[in-house]
């Protein structure tokens, strides 16, 4: 059954009926439907009946917030309720021939667009998990109270982690000075994985569910290389564009211990060997 707010706006734009909706995969937390209206146009609508009351209102924001000139594409939202999402339907065709680099590209041009501070202006969602994102002047503290030591708070309230993994937790964001180099607040999709990167109809990069930010750029990168990765075509057209700091690899775990505490709340104890080898290497 599709939302009757949908249904209507879709009429009253002149779109006509939906005369079709096809069910989309590769979806963790939402559903996906592609939809064909009477007069021939085609969108994308997100549903997810259990989601949080303003979980699609902060993706639409984030959305908004990614749209730069220069950066990579994304969708452009249409209307948002409150158990869906009406977005353009990009098409995605065969990637053109330099996709790796022109996302290289783009997104360094993302990652220009900086801020005084921390955080973002309003908190929103990283999967289903809460994300916060209080306005902060010191990346340190951002990245140490409302990223790392948040998720591990709640995996420990959710019996997911130990009370000795929680303080080998605190001790790491006591080193993150020693660990991180200094960097500007950079505007970050938040949530860039493989999954999260698909093509418009003339192949060209697109990026789709942020858990958008302004936080650390090389922490954007290196989810990149966290579930499959990217190929280092666009590694090294985004450092053309963007120069990276030397050893930025070797910083990725610090950055990845975020995701995989995340992965431990959203889906449990199979991401807590991860996490655990991941505090190993980094003490």
């Amino acid at each position: 059954m599709l939302p009757a707010e949908v249904v209507r706006y879709l009429q009253q734009q002149g779109h006509g009926a939906v005369v079709s909706a096809r069910p989309v995969g590769g979806g963790c937390i939402n559903n996906g439907v592609l939809l064909k209206t009477e007069a021939g146009q085609t969108f994308f609508l997100k549903t997810n009946a259990a989601a949080p009351a303003d979980m699609f209102a902060r993706e639409a924001e984030g959305l908004a917030a990614l749209a730069r000139a220069g950066g990579p594409r994304v969708p452009r939202v249409y209307l948002v309720g409150r158990d869906f999402l009406l977005l353009e339907d990009l098409a995605p065709q065969g990637r053109r021939a330099d996709f790796w680099e022109l996302l290289g590209r783009q997104l360094a041009a993302l990652h220009n667009c900086t801020a005084e501070r921390f955080g973002f202006a309003h908190d929103n969602y990283i999967g289903s998990t809460p994300q916060p994102n209080p306005w902060t002047e010191d990346g340190y503290d951002f990245f140490a109270e409302h990223r790392l030591l948040y998720q591990a708070r709640l995996g420990r309230e959710r019996g997911l982690l130990s009370s000795t993994d929680l303080r080998r937790v605190e001790r790491l964001c006591g080193r993150l000075r020693e660990l991180v180099p200094p960097q500007p607040a950079s505007l970050i999709h938040g949530d860039l994985w493989s999954g999260n990167v698909i093509s418009d109809a003339e192949g060209n990069p697109a990026l789709i569910d942020p858990a958008a930010h302004y936080g650390w750029a090389e922490a954007e990168l290196a989810m990149t290389a966290l579930f499959g990765g990217f190929p280092q075509a666009f590694y090294r057209a985004y450092a053309e564009a963007r120069p990276l700091e030397a050893g930025y690899r070797r910083r990725f775990p610090v950055y990845n211990l975020y995701h995989l505490l995340n992965h431990l709340n959203l889906f449990g104890r199979g991401y807590l060997g991860q996490v655990q080898a991941v505090l190993r290497m980094l003490e």
